[in-house]
């Protein structure tokens, strides 16, 4: 997987296309992410104790990661990501369009 959390996306296919939201949770196995605000699932939860009330709560759900693009700040729009090695022999991600590393 060419994301991993923290990274800003906007989502590519699905119910919520064309939004946008960072990637709270990755499971690189799955190939699947949660993204905040993103496939927002309808939970019904029991109070466990007198200290959690029950009701219904509403959080975000996973999405496959090929629904998702990484979102360039500089090109405004998703955008592919490669790798590229520096001198030192490190590798970083890339941006496809513009070149800009963002790692």
């Amino acid at each position: 997987m060419k994301i991993k959390r923290g990274d800003t996306v906007i989502v590519i296919s699905g119910k919520d296309i064309g939004k946008k939201g960072k990637i709270l949770t990755a499971f690189p196995k799955e190939n699947r992410v949660i993204v905040e605000g993103v496939n927002m699932l309808t939970k019904h939860q029991k109070a466990t104790g007198p200290m959690q009330e029950g009701g219904i709560i509403h959080q975000e759900g996973p999405i496959d990661a090929s629904n998702v693009m990484y979102y360039c700040d500089k090109d405004k729009k998703g955008v592919r990501v490669g790798y590229k090695f520096l001198e030192n022999g490190d590798k970083v991600r890339i941006c496809k369009v513009c070149g800009e590393e963002l790692d």
